[in-house]
This record gives structure tokens, C-alpha cells and sequence, in this order.
């Protein structure tokens, strides 16, 4: 592609709305640009990255005999409103006059299709994908595509007889998931992770340490434990019960309204209190008890209720529910609520809570003797420094960006939709299912998040745009343009895919800055100088390497470089 002829609008200055590296290189190099918030148009190069992105993931799900559709984004919301995800908040954007949703997945319409043509356990097992636009109505869109709200995305299914046989396309998937990302140069690692709308019995992300990350992940650095803060567990003790329970007392704590204020005043560790945090859960008031500083995990206690709706009281009503402000709830004689509390808390005694009026707490609560627990769940967001739960190591904390996300479904859609087959004696069974997503910009994006420098993107050959950029150097000068016009035809004859700088007017300063910042792995600078002396310099645009070649050992050279496997 010649750029004087090709669109590849660049920009000088670092957009104010970017704040993230993959944001601000794929503004500045001409690959996307912002229509509206969280909605973005792909240039020619931004376009010609994604269809490598997707050649590689299409490849991959194809070898494990994946077949490939093209489901429409315009659901009908009635398959939604079966499935019980027509109402999850930020999920779904609708056409109310026409009763339609646009899909952020596509669970129900896959489900729809089984429902109709899966008859007979000789139908199964089945693996369906596509690569289709998406759309989630994400309220605070940001860090460019890592958070929009129109995108594009791999989503694959699984339809299996039983749960056996879902762990082996959901292995399948795994190993396929780890040779695209290899394969698309990205440096990745694997948690465990909260199912979260999609629902199922289990599920891993794929994800790329990142300062800018909008996740949260727990890695052990000795033994490899890996998990979303969603889900992380560490080896953190319980709370010790005292061999004799106190009698309840009140406490005056004036003016006291937080754990820490609490610890100082009475000049006691955190560990001695139960937080109460209050919730509305499907509607109904509920209570969290939470030992001292340890932050709730909204995600867990989600997963805890089974799911649904869960949000704060807020203060108006807490007062009203309680008779006093949040710092000073708690659970002993409390009515109307249903209270749970988080594992470290099990059982435990002499314990300091509020007394459900400001300014005064209870002493010598004992969870066992004193408030009627409906259970005790993991709630707690682990921490910096806590224990591995697998090797008590101490416990990293380190942000991240989703790659890809794979789910064991299992008969939670199945149920909704009446997807059965009939097995060997004629049984009517729940068809089995596994969901499988890959974000396609994400790809590109972290691909960019962990290959740049100062200069601009650095592409491997897998992902980049054009393979080779010639750089031609005063091309009013008629040996430089009749040589950079020859080596042009050459490159395009022998497969290789070449973006020629043949702009008369740009100064060579530059043409290089746009080089390097559009990062086409090898650089092929054409300048007279050179041409006198029968050669053209070779730039490798990771290492900075330049390699002075003969004119007739340039394209031998261009495919020795392009075929290492480093590049």
C-alpha cells in the first residue's frame, strides 16, 4: 500500500481522553477513532490488525472442530426474559418499540437454535462460534476498547450428553485459548474467576499483568496460584473463640463511626469487631457481618445469594430499618433482616458490633449464642502479603486486563430454554453447555499494552498491519524513486506485505517518526547515499537493529528476517 494514496490519518499530539498506552498508539497511529462513547471505527490499519487477530482465532477454532456461524446482534427479548438476563444493570441495550435487545452474547440464541435441531444423543456433542459484533451498555466507558460498548468478539458453545464430557471441550477450548494468544505474541496468565451474569458451575480468565488494568488478580509467585480477586481465597485465620463467652454489654462510643475510630478508642486490635454492612437483595434487607477492616466482596456475596440483584440501603432508609447510621448497625436484635456473615467469623465470640443506635456498640457478641445466622460465606476481598491458599507463600495483588473468559455453563441455559436430547434408551437429559469468549480489539489492545516504547507500537509479524515498511528517502530524486517503485513490485511479488512511504513532500525526520510509530516490524530505509554504494539499510523495529544490505540480496533478506521466529 502506497501512503500517499492510503488513509492513515496519524496525530502528533497525545489525545487528553487517553490515559492508557494500547488508547493514546491507537489514536495516535491512525488505527481507530472515536464516533461516540465507547463506540469506535477501525481504520485500514486498525482494521488489518483485527483480521489477523481473527485469522489466528478462527484457525485455532477450526482445529478442534469448532464450526463456524453468523447469529444476528438483533435478539427478540422474549429469549432474554427466559433466561432470567433481560434485567441484569449494564447489560443490555434495547429497542423498546419493537421488543428487540441488541446481544452482549449469545447464550439464548444459540440455545434457541439447540432447542429446535438437537433431538437425540446422536446429535452430540456439537461446538458452534462466530465472530460477531457485540454490544453492552456499559455506563462509564473508558480505556479505548478495553471498556466499550460496541466490540467485537469470539463467543463459542459447547453442547455435550454430560458433564464429562463438558470438562473435555472446556479443555479443549483451554488449549486452544493458550495457542492464540502464543501465537498473537501476548504474555498471559490464567485465573480462576466468578461466572457472574453467564452463570455455571466454573470459570477462567485469561488475562495480562497491567498497570491500567480494570482487574484485579491473586498470583502466587511460588506455586502458581492464580485467581480473580472475585474469586481469591487465601490462608488467612478465622477469628479465635474464647473458651468463655461474656455477657453482652453496651458500649458508649461517641462520635465513633468507622472500624479504625473504633480501634483506637478502645485500644483493641481490628479482629475483636463484626462489621455490619446492610444490603437489599432481591428486594429484601439483609446483613453482612465482616471481621474488622476485611472489604466485602460484592462479587462473592453475589455468588453466595445464588445470584440477583443486591445493593447498599441507602443511609434514608438504614435509619429508618435500624434506628441509627451505618457506623453503628449491628445484628443483635435486629428484625426484619436475614443476616450472613463471612467465614473468618464462624462461630465466633466476644465480638464488638453496633448496638442499632448512634453512638453506642455491643460488647461479647456471640454469632453462636446471640444472632440467628442464616450462613457463613467467603465475602472477603484477600489482600496484599496474605497467605497462598495452596503453599501459605505471601500473596501478590496485581491489576490486569481480560484476555478471554471460559465458562462451564453446565444446564443453567439448557433449563431456561428446554434444550434436551434423548439418550440411549430413550431418556429425555439437559443438553450440557460451555461458553467461550475472546474480546478481538482486547487482543490488539494488549497486544499494543505490552509491546511499545516511546516511539510508538512495535508489531510482530502475526498481528502487524503490513510486514515491511519502505522508508524512500527524497524520492524527487529519480534513482531513489525508480529503485523504491522496483523494490515495491518485488515485495508485493514475492508475498510480501509492504506499506511504501512514497510521499514526495514529507522530509525524512518525518517519515521516520511516523515509521516508528506506526511499528511495521521491519523498516527498509532507500535513500541515494545508499543506492550510490548499491545498498539499502534494513531496520529490525524491536531491537533497533540496522543492517546494511546489497539491492540484489533484498528480498532474500526480507524473507531470512520475516521467517525468524523471534520477530
Amino acid at each position: 500500500m502506497r501512503i500517499s494514496e492510503a488513509f492513515i490519518p496519524t496525530l502528533k499530539e497525545i489525545p487528553s481522553d487517553a490515559t492508557i498506552p494500547s488508547h493514546r498508539l491507537m489514536l495516535r497511529a491512525g488505527l481507530m477513532r472515536q464516533l461516540t462513547s465507547g463506540v469506535y471505527s477501525y481504520l485500514p490499519l486498525g482494521w488489518r490488525a483485527m483480521m489477523k487477530a481473527m485469522n489466528i482465532v478462527r484457525e485455532e477454532m477450526n482445529a478442534i472442530g469448532a464450526q463456524e456461524f453468523h447469529l444476528p446482534a438483533l435478539n427478540p427479548e422474549s429469549l432474554w426474559i427466559q433466561t432470567g438476563r433481560r434485567n441484569i444493570p449494564n447489560f443490555i441495550f434495547s429497542i423498546k418499540e419493537r421488543d428487540l435487545v441488541l446481544a452482549p452474547t449469545h447464550e439464548e440464541v444459540i440455545g434457541w437454535l439447540a432447542s429446535t435441531h438437537i433431538q437425540s444423543y446422536k446429535d452430540l456433542p456439537q461446538t458452534w462460534y462466530q465472530i460477531q459484533t457485540k454490544f453492552r451498555n456499559e455506563p462509564r466507558p473508558r480505556s479505548g476498547v478495553l471498556r466499550g460498548r460496541q466490540f467485537t468478539m469470539k463467543d463459542s458453545y459447547s453442547l455435550d450428553r454430560s458433564w464429562e464430557d463438558l470438562d473435555i471441550s472446556y479443555e479443549k477450548h483451554k488449549e486452544a485459548y493458550k495457542r492464540i494468544f502464543t501465537r498473537c505474541g501476548l504474555n498471559f496468565f490464567i485465573v480462576g474467576a466468578s461466572t457472574g451474569a453467564m452463570g455455571g458451575t466454573g470459570s477462567q480468565e485469561f488475562m495480562i499483568d497491567s498497570n491500567y488494568g480494570e482487574d484485579t488478580a491473586v498470583l502466587c509467585s511460588q506455586c502458581g496460584y492464580a485467581a480473580n480477586t472475585e474469586v481469591a481465597t487465601s490462608s488467612i485465620p478465622p477469628k479465635h473463640r474464647s473458651i468463655v463467652s461474656e455477657p453482652l454489654r453496651e458500649i458508649y462510643t461517641p462520635n465513633i463511626k468507622t472500624i479504625n475510630e473504633l480501634v483506637d478508642f478502645l485500644k483493641l486490635d481490628h479482629t475483636h469487631f463484626a462489621k455490619a454492612l446492610a444490603y437489599r437483595y432481591n428486594g429484601s434487607p439483609i446483613l453482612i457481618l465482616m471481621m474488622g477492616n476485611d472489604q466485602l466482596n460484592e462479587a462473592k456475596l453475589s455468588s453466595a445469594l445464588g445470584g440477583g440483584e443486591i445493593q447498599p440501603i441507602d443511609p434514608e432508609e438504614l435509619r429508618a430499618l435500624t434506628g441509627a447510621d451505618a457506623g453503628s448497625i449491628g445484628p443483635v436484635n435486629l428484625q426484619g433482616f436475614t443476616i450472613i456473615a463471612d467465614k473468618r467469623l464462624q462461630n465466633a465470640n466476644n465480638l464488638i458490633s453496633g448496638a442499632n443506635r448512634n453512638d453506642y456498640h455491643i460488647a461479647n457478641i456471640d454469632l453462636s449464642r446471640d444472632v440467628p445466622i442464616s450462613g457463613y460465606y467467603d465475602l472477603r476481598t484477600v489482600e496484599e502479603g496474605e497467605p497462598c491458599p495452596q503453599c501459605f507463600a505471601p500473596l501478590k495483588i496485581s491489576n490486569a486486563i481480560e484476555l478471554g473468559h471460559i465458562f462451564k455453563l453446565g444446564t443453567k441455559y439448557s433449563e431456561a430454554l428446554n434444550i434436551t436430547y434423548l439418550d440411549e434408551t430413550g431418556k429425555s437429559k439437559p443438553v450440557i453447555m460451555g461458553s467461550y469468549g475472546i474480546g478481538i480489539e482486547r487482543i490488539i489492545a494488549c497486544y499494543i499494552e505490552q509491546n511499545n516504547d516511546s516511539d510508538g507500537i512495535i508489531w510482530s509479524k502475526a498481528l502487524a498491519p503490513y510486514q515491511v515498511h519502505i522508508v524512500a528517502l527524497n524520492i524527487k530524486n529519480n534513482v531513489t524513486k525508480e529503485y523504491c517503485e522496483h523494490l515495491y513490485t518485488q515485495c508485493q511479488n514475492a508475498g510480501v506485505e509492504v506499506l511504501y512511504d512514497d510521499r514526495v513532500d514529507a522530509s525524512p525526520g518525518f517519515k521516520f517518526k511516523d515509521a516508528d510509530l506506526l511499528g511495521m516490524p521491519v523498516q527498509v530505509i532507500v535513500g541515494e547515499k545508499g543506492l550510490k554504494q548499491n545498498t539499502i539499510e534494513v531496520k529490525i523495529r524491536r531491537s533497533g537493529e540496522r543492517i546494511q544490505v546489497p539491492l540484489d540480496a533484498t528480498i532474500s533478506t526480507l524473507q531470512r528476517i520475516l521467517s525468524s521466529t523471534s520477530l
